[in-house]
């Protein structure tokens, strides 16, 4: 939350070493420099920018999230915005003190999973962590779920996105994506918009070509053109004004003689 170098679990890297797109983040070097040099949390205060917020997991987590002040904020302003708040293994400690503006916990009443009792204990870490995620999560009113000890668990409570454990964190990620795909309505929506916008273009054009000029006597006289819009009187008085111009200034016979 502090930002700069992200600390990295050697554990869980030698836990990985088997998983492809693991390492293949691991030893990217674009994105290990991005990890290395993380934004403060407190930097952080324009959510609209943002569509989702995902807290990966780490037993290193369960110290640092529950009680930072920016991740409550975070949490719960994108929560109240109608955005995704999503998290893995023990990511979804970050959640257990967030609380909304009407005084309730975001958990509550709502299926959350996350780093389970048993897999603490196949880890013998159960005596390490400060609490367990599974305890925590359900003292604060989560309806708690879970499956097997290290296989897949997803749970989605509308915008709440969460993961049991490592293997589960590829299924949310696409869970995640999924839900971020436009729906039905933002694709209709975005189509009233170009046609919107094809409609001020066509308009504009059609003022461009009704602005005819019409030839005779050696002068250029300029027809009243019809204006749909403010752009298109703009460009009709530019009009108007270049051929005043033109009207006004000696023929070349008149310059010769």
């Amino acid at each position: 939350p502090k930002g700069g170098a992200a600390p990295v679990d050697q554990g869980s890297v030698e836990a990985s070493k088997e998983d492809e797109s693991c390492m293949k983040f691991y030893n990217c070097a674009e994105t290990m420099a991005r990890v290395n040099n993380t934004a403060p949390l407190a930097s952080i205060t324009d959510m609209s920018v943002y569509d989702a917020v995902f807290f990966a997991g780490g037993f290193g987590t369960m110290w640092d999230f529950p009680d930072n002040e920016d991740i409550q904020r975070i949490a719960k302003d994108m929560w109240e915005a109608d955005k995704i708040v999503s998290g893995v293994c023990h990511g979804p400690c970050a959640l257990v003190n967030v609380v909304l503006s009407d005084g309730t916990s975001l958990v509550a009443g709502k299926e959350v999973s996350a780093f389970t009792n048993a897999e603490e204990d196949a880890v013998s870490r159960r005596a390490v962590v400060p609490w367990t995620c599974e305890d925590k999560l359900m003292e604060k009113g989560a309806v708690y779920v879970q499956g097997d000890v290290f296989g897949v668990k997803v749970a989605e409570a509308g915008k709440l996105i969460t993961g049991q454990n490592p293997p589960s964190a590829k299924p949310t990620a696409v869970a995640i994506c999924q839900k971020l795909a436009p729906t039905a309505d933002d694709i209709d929506a975005l189509r009233a918009k170009i046609a919107e916008l094809e409609k001020a273009l066509n308009d504009c054009h059609s003022s461009l070509h009704e602005c005819e000029c019409a030839h005779g006597n050696g002068e250029t006289k300029a027809l009243k053109p019809v204006a749909h819009g403010p752009a298109a009187r703009r460009m009709a008085a530019a009009s108007a004004r270049h051929h005043q111009r033109r009207r006004e200034e000696p023929t070349a016979a008149a310059r010769v003689r």
